[in-house]
Parts: structure tokens; sequence; C-alpha cells
């Protein structure tokens, strides 16, 4: 859904940045009290494992495709506040380096792909929690459902920036019609992914997951002769996974993904480009300032080898992108350290 330069107006599109920079502001703020030495290290990674699986793009009806937008697997893993910031990491280095998502169209893509998929998200995450059976089966129904629900919610703000400031002049009502529909779609790919990553760091080390934190179940415990109920965590903090593993073994599938998996990924365009392309949006759709980079859509420059060139491409998305969010989170847990001394 990365929205290209020429689709939005200069005006809404101004209005869109001013916005994701004061949600960036806010999150950079509230991700000091969601990041401790557990989520720190692995805010970067989740960054990076988002970035490699949005290249896995998968197949939703004819001749459309669909990708991972990302918002609710970062809220749910390590936090909200933390899940903006690395969804805007990854759109951040997608559009410097990869000409994916309009350098002018960046506040666009922040406020759809990061800001709503992320409070969508976490809103119904948190929701569902709060009624369901605490158990693990209940966190990860839970992302699915969220998950589920954060990619149509995101077409839906698409469609209502366009009504505000798209540049050419089509129905809206096929547009809203048109990418609702196919980003349900998409919404169960989303849905599905989310799932299944929350579910199996839950199943290594859940004293990780941001939206497991408080989450307990009935023990019973035998006093004087009777079985009690008494509350415990979830899962022991003392999993045998340390983090150091997880880190390693998830920036292991990261690169394997990127750097192997995407070449196997559909070919077909994603669900906002197949409407774009049939309803008419893209008109004035402008080449991206970073065309000439060398690592313009997903290849290396001046390698031949299609494989090679996208595999290359990818692990090197990989690496900035780890590099890139591990700096940036490392240096707001800093600033939360210095921030609590001085008070």
């Amino acid at each position: 859904m990365h929205v290209p330069d020429g689709f939005i107006d200069a005006p809404i599109s101004a209005a869109t940045a001013v916005v994701a920079a004061g949600a960036i502001a806010v999150s950079l703020r509230g991700a000091r009290r969601e990041l401790d030495e557990r989520t720190a290290p692995l805010a970067g990674l989740v960054a990076a494992f988002i970035f490699a699986v949005q290249m896995l793009n998968f197949p939703v009806a004819a001749g459309t495709s669909g990708h991972l937008l990302g918002g609710a697997l970062a809220a749910i893993l390590v936090g909200p506040y933390t899940g903006v910031l690395c969804v805007s990491v990854v759109l951040l280095m997608q559009g410097i380096l990869f000409a994916d998502g309009g350098l002018t169209a960046l506040g666009v893509n922040i406020t759809d792909m990061a800001i709503t998929t992320t409070v969508v998200a976490y809103a119904v995450f948190r929701g569902l929690v709060k009624i369901l059976p605490r158990t693990r089966r209940s966190i990860t129904a839970a992302s699915f459902t969220a998950a589920l629900l954060s990619v149509p919610a995101a077409a839906l703000v698409f469609t209502l920036l366009y009504s505000l400031g798209g540049t050419t002049d089509v129905s809206l009502a096929k547009v809203a019609t048109a990418m609702i529909g196919v980003h349900l779609l998409i919404g169960i790919g989303e849905a599905a992914i989310t799932a299944l990553t929350v579910g199996a760091v839950i199943a290594v080390r859940p004293d990780l997951v941001y939206g497991a934190r408080g989450l307990e179940q009935r023990l019973k415990l035998r006093v004087n002769g009777e079985l009690v109920d008494a509350q415990a965590p979830l899962e022991p903090a003392t999993s045998r996974t340390s983090r150091r593993k997880l880190w390693i073994g998830g920036l292991v599938t990261s690169l394997l993904l990127a750097g192997f998996v995407s070449f196997y990924a559909s070919s077909n365009p994603d669900g906002l480009e197949k409407v774009a392309a049939d309803q008419g949006i893209d008109q004035k759709a402008k080449e991206h300032a970073s065309a000439d980079s060398p690592l313009a859509d997903y290849g290396v420059r001046d390698v031949d080898d299609a494989r090679l060139s996208g595999g290359l491409a990818g692990v090197i998305g990989v690496g900035v992108t780890v590099v890139a969010g591990t700096g940036v989170f490392w240096a707001v847990r800093k600033r939360r350290g210095t921030t609590s001394q001085a008070a």
C-alpha cells in the first residue's frame, strides 16, 4: 500500500507530513516508557523483520497481491508507540533506498501504514484480551483479529485522504469499494502472519511480548491439603531461550526471507497498485525521486542475475533497517535512563 508521488496533492501531503511528524514526536516520548532492557534490543529486529516480510507479496485475487503492513505485529510485540516508530523506520528506508513509496508522500504513508494500522490494531487487541480468557491462545486470537481489521482500516484512511487531495477525478465510491474489498482479503494474510509470529515468540519467550505483559492464568496450589487458585505468569521469565538466541534467530530468519524466499513472492501488483490502475488513480503518478538509486525496485544495479540482485538488495535492506532501527531505539532507551536519573 505504498503511496507513490503524485497520487495525493501537495496541501494534503503537507498536512499528513505534519500529522506524521507529530505522531513520531509523541511516539518517541511514549517509547521511552515501553522500551526496557528486554524490548530495546528487539525493536530494531522487529523493524528488520517487517521489512523482510513486506518483500513477500502473496496472491489474494486474480492479478492482485498483498503484503504485510506490520503495524499490528509491531504494536503487539514491542508496544504501540514503539510500533509506530518501527514501521516509520521501515517506510523511510524503503522510500530513500528502494524507491518504494514516494518521498513527498512519506507523510501519507506514515499516517496510513504506521499510525492507522498500529492504533487500530492495538485498540482492538487490548479490547479483546480484556474479555477473552487469559491464555496464550487468546493472545494469538486477539492478534489475528487486530491485524485483520487494521488493513481495511488503512484502506479506508487512504480513501479519505484521496477524497480530500486526490489528483484525478474518479468515483470515490468505486475507489472505496475496491480498496476496502481487496484489502479485506489482504488482511487475512496480514492476520495469519501476525498471529503466527506472535504465537512463535510467546512459545519461547512470552515475557518479551509487550501485549502479553500482565496477562496471567489461574494455577492451583496445594495449601494445607486443599487446592486453591494462585496467580502465576503466563510463562516463566526464565525461559531456556535467551534474548540473544532469539535475536540471532530472528535476524537469520529475516535475512533468509529477504535474501532467498522473496524471489518466489508474487509479481502481481499489490492492492493499491491494482486499484490505482483499474480506477485511473495513477494517471498523475510521478517518477520517484530515488528512481536512480543503486537499490531501486529491490535490485542491485549492475547485477544481471535477477535472483542474486533481489537477494542482495533484500539482505542489504534488512541490514540497514536493523542497524538504523536499533540505533534509534537504543537512543530512546538511553534518553529514558537519562530522564529517570534527572528526575
